[in-house]
């Protein structure tokens, strides 16, 4: 037998129904701006003016809409362009025409877009931090000219071609190959794991040259031979679309070899920066979570009293707050030092190193606070949780920013090859 409803009452009229048998719905998006060591309240209205601007996209525009495509696994496109529009993408390239960009405004952009969702926010490093400094970094005028602009305002969409099927943590083993040829060179290989590699756009690809060495190319993604497919069944950044490529002689003409991109030391170059962003991208996380276990203890409702009037929940959220400033006082303080040209490999290791381990913290202890609440995609946790997984990995695991790190105390290298 099945039950009804009293003619009385429908399925949205909660009087209807005993107290506490309706769960109320929790406001966990509200930003809170947990700021223990005041280290941003006297930034510059610059710096200040990104953020906000980052803050008023996350909140209006990518809030509402996001956990529908990291359900689904879909890449909301338009949030790209409209990232362009809002000068959100370069990741503090400079590049003619835009006003500039300290470190520290890129890193809030970073933390901001994190915080939202961190498959926007991997776009953001794979446009701005990995392709267009690629090109602003190695390339020629020429290449700056003709892609900087488009990519910075989000019309053409940018890929960075280096870790392999074969070659992840060991990228310097890479086996892609540029064969010279009259007129150019051709590229035949395989990439894994490429933002933005399936979407028409440009990839900056990787490969070794007739003098064994590696070299950056310019490939745009229609060039015949080239074929990529968006990786399925990921559990974290869902929304955005990372690709399996192939390349079977893909040709090259002379003039998209980025001219200044002779050995793997000059594509170091690029990824020093972007282990910088990586520990700004875990600070957003980190907050999202820490805001969402602050919101939900004072909405929650247990025991007749709210959650946080529970000494265990003040502990939990204390010692999360702990780790939050700890790591929003080292990307500060390393951003200080990129700014003045002092950032050094070992020091951006350090940075993603510790950044990302201190957000997987935070973030398993807010999902245990939130309970199976902690779960639901609505509830916000949950898709931070999984995301952090992502940037724990990306731009260089964990045992490799170790062996960086370890290798700046011992003065002795681990690595093995």
């Amino acid at each position: 037998m099945t039950d009804t409803l009293p003619d009385t009452a429908t399925e949205s009229d909660s009087t209807a129904f005993p107290e506490g048998t309706v769960e109320p719905e929790y406001d966990l998006t509200k930003p809170l701006d947990p700021d223990a060591a005041e280290l941003f309240v006297d930034i510059s209205d610059e710096d200040r003016a990104y953020w906000m601007r980052t803050r008023a996209f996350v909140q209006d525009e990518v809030l509402p809409v996001i956990d529908a495509y990291w359900n689904r696994a879909d890449y909301p496109l338009h949030l790209v362009h409209r990232m362009g529009e809002l000068d959100l993408l370069r990741d503090g390239v400079d590049v003619e025409g835009y006003p500039a960009m300290s470190p520290l405004a890129a890193g809030l952009v970073n933390m901001e877009m994190s915080r939202g969702d961190g498959s926007m926010a991997t776009v953001v490093a794979v446009q701005g931090g990995l392709a267009m400094r690629s090109i602003a970094l190695l390339g020629s005028d020429d290449q700056k000219t003709r892609w900087l602009g488009p990519l910075a305002a989000g019309t053409e969409l940018g890929a960075f071609a280096l870790t392999e099927p074969t070659h992840g943590s060991d990228s310097t083993s890479l086996e892609t190959r540029a064969v010279t040829v009259p007129a150019g060179f051709r590229i035949s290989g395989s990439k894994k794991w490429i933002g933005n590699g399936s979407v028409g756009g440009l990839t900056v690809v990787w490969a070794r040259g007739d003098d064994n060495a590696v070299h950056g190319y310019l490939v745009e993604q229609d060039s015949s031979g080239y074929s990529a497919a968006p990786i399925e069944n990921k559990t974290a950044l869902r929304a955005i679309w990372q690709a399996n490529i192939r390349m079977d002689g893909v040709f090259v003409p002379t003039e998209s070899m980025l001219p200044d991109a002779k050995t793997f030391k000059d594509t170091s170059r690029v990824l020093l920066a972007t282990r910088l962003s990586v520990a700004w991208s875990a600070v957003g996380h980190a907050t999202a979570c820490y805001e969402s276990a602050v919101s939900y203890a004072q909405q929650r409702i247990q025991f007749g009293r709210p959650l946080a009037h529970s000494q265990i929940v003040q502990e939990r959220l204390s010692r999360m707050l702990s780790e939050l400033t700890q790591i929003q006082l080292l990307a500060f303080r390393m951003t200080e030092l990129d700014a003045v040209g002092r950032l050094t490999g070992e020091k951006a290791a350090l940075a993603k190193y510790t950044a990302t381990r201190a957000a997987r913290s935070i973030a398993a202890n807010a999902r245990d606070l939130l309970g199976g609440n902690g779960l639901l995609l609505p509830n916000r946790v949950a898709r931070h949780f999984a995301d952090i997984e992502g940037i724990h990995t990306y731009e260089g695991t964990e045992t490799i920013q170790a062996l960086i790190i370890g290798r700046g105390i011992t003065g002795k290298s681990a690595f093995v090859g």
